[in-house]
């Protein structure tokens, strides 16, 4: 399992490498996206940054299997979280230049989340997106309710997250969630066009313009994710928490109690 950075000219491509478990996220992934999106933010032979994931998938969430067995208290986990998905959500948020997420297969939990924190996204027509985190008893992280809210609008992002819905390529498209759709076999072709145009572009210039869209959007996310690091921490210790995991692992239906 890996995260994979390639540059090439101007164009730098950070590539979700588990692809048996569809990029599921572990923690070295973590780490190793935050090692990169730091290097990337402050590296100004990149002028443009894809994020995209190998195989079939863009990326399925935090790795579940991981969750069972796990001890949680508040103070531990807020720290996990505030060193593990928000500390690369921060760190590709910043990135001071066009990010773009090539998007096929599922993008599901944390996984939508690092879709939404890029500038723009492409999908395929095989993309699929779910705020998936009810089905095992926690709240969105990774910035997932801020992103959606500034794009959707509070009662739409209320939809996706309660329903924990699929949501398919077109209609992301219709939602305003995606820029583009173009058939699977085009997508890593269809990105490269576009990031080469943006490589061309006054990227200083198309840096401070990402920090004003950033301020227009209200309250900032380092603000949201402090919130939300207070939140999930507990989620994590209810036993609808215990039995959405063991449900996933196990491969049926949970059966929750609303405690």
């Amino acid at each position: 399992m890996s995260v994979d950075l390639t540059v090439e000219g101007a164009i730098a491509t950070v590539v979700l490498n588990r692809p048996e478990k569809l990029n599921a996220l572990s923690a070295d992934m973590r780490q190793s996206l935050c090692d990169h999106f730091a290097r990337l933010r402050y590296d100004d032979a990149v002028r443009v940054v894809i994020v995209t994931g190998a195989g079939r998938g863009f990326c399925s969430g935090a790795d579940v299997d991981r969750m069972a067995g796990q001890q949680h208290d508040l103070r531990a986990g807020r720290q996990r979280l505030q060193q593990g998905g928000h500390t690369f959500i921060r760190a590709l948020h910043a990135i001071e230049k066009p990010t773009i997420a090539a998007v096929r297969g599922p993008a599901v939990g944390i996984g939508w989340s690092i879709a939404l924190a890029c500038d723009l996204v492409v999908a395929s027509t095989t993309a699929r997106f779910s705020q998936i985190f009810r089905r095992i008893g926690l709240a969105p992280d990774g910035g997932a309710i801020w992103f959606l809210t500034r794009r959707l609008g509070m009662a739409k992002a209320k939809e996706l997250v309660y329903t924990a819905r699929f949501v398919e390529a077109e209609e992301a498209l219709a939602l305003g969630l995606v820029n583009e759709v173009v058939e699977d076999d085009r997508l890593m072709a269809r990105v490269q066009e576009l990031a080469s145009d943006l490589a061309e572009a006054p990227t200083f210039a198309l840096g401070l313009a990402k920090k004003l869209f950033h301020a227009a959007a209200g309250p900032s996310l380092d603000d949201y994710l402090e919130i939300e690091s207070l939140v999930q921490p507990q989620l994590h210790m209810t036993e609808d928490n215990a039995e959405g995991v063991a449900a996933f692992r196990e491969k049926r239906p949970p059966k929750f109690i609303g405690r």
